[in-house]
């Protein structure tokens, strides 16, 4: 953006963070379970949209860790350092990095390494809060921590602490709980009862807000990006004398009126 901004070019700009995913108590939690193991740990956490950390209702959140549990071991065995659908972390800095950021006395699930193949294991950090070196950064790996809430406000301060997220994500059979959740938080985008799919749907813009960027793109959008709409008026014969003065003060009003979108 620096650069760009030297010779007066336009960008757009894809910052990621710490994308949210919400657990409501009115979810299916086994679906979310389901759907949200897919979408963390697919390429081993390493997308820009994968959900970062969970906050889970209370009353749901054990319940739902159970089910987390299950399908990552439905998915990639009892043994995921050894499964072919899941793959090592890209290089031996992200790998060290990803290491540094497990808290293990509060890791449930997980936490083993294969250090020769730079793998690591789904691992979930329970009751991790908001101070955690784990939340401190975009994680971009198979780390998953798990916060809770009781209310609306709670929800509303551990986002606010990462704020614009690239992506949220809403578990919720609650309708009004959805609308509160979409119309109070500001992020980039994201889904409903799913992860990730957003960004298969070309005819949606996708890209950040405030600190995870600026426009966006994909599909139709991507050409609007990169092009400049160049606007062009062609007049007809027909001239209208009321613009050119000496001026009434019926010209005057309807002359305001016509410009008043300066």
């Amino acid at each position: 953006m620096e650069s760009a901004a030297k010779k007066l070019i336009p960008v757009t700009l894809e910052l990621g963070g710490k994308s949210p995913c919400i657990v409501d108590k009115s979810a299916d939690l086994d679906i979310s379970a389901k759907k949200i193991v897919w979408g963390k740990f697919l390429n081993a956490g390493q997308t820009c949209i994968a959900p970062d950390y969970i906050i889970a209702h209370k009353e749901i959140k054990s319940k739902l860790i159970e089910n987390i549990k299950k399908y990552i071991i439905k998915f990639y065995t009892n043994e995921p350092l050894r499964s072919n659908d899941y793959t090592s972390i890209i290089s031996k800095n992200h790998f060290e990095r990803l290491i540094s950021l497990i808290e293990y006395e509060k890791v449930i699930y997980g936490g083993n390494i294969d250090e020769n193949n730079l793998k690591i294991e789904p691992t979930i950090i329970n009751n991790a809060n908001i101070n955690d070196k784990v939340m401190g950064e975009e994680i971009f790996g198979p780390i998953l921590p798990i916060l809770e809430f009781e209310n609306f406000d709670d929800l509303i301060k551990i986002i606010e602490n990462h704020k614009n997220p690239l992506a949220l994500y809403l578990f919720t059979n609650n309708n009004k709980f959805e609308e509160s959740i979409i119309s109070t938080i500001s992020f980039g985008g994201g889904c409903v009862n799913d992860t990730i799919m957003h960004i298969t749907n070309h005819n949606m813009p996708f890209g950040g807000v405030g600190y995870s960027g600026i426009g966006s793109y994909h599909g139709k959008k991507s050409f609007e990006t990169f092009s400049h709409q160049k606007s062009v008026m062609k007049s007809s014969k027909i001239d209208i004398p009321i613009k050119y003065p000496p001026y009434s003060k019926k010209a005057i009003k309807f002359l305001k009126k016509s410009f008043e979108i300066f």
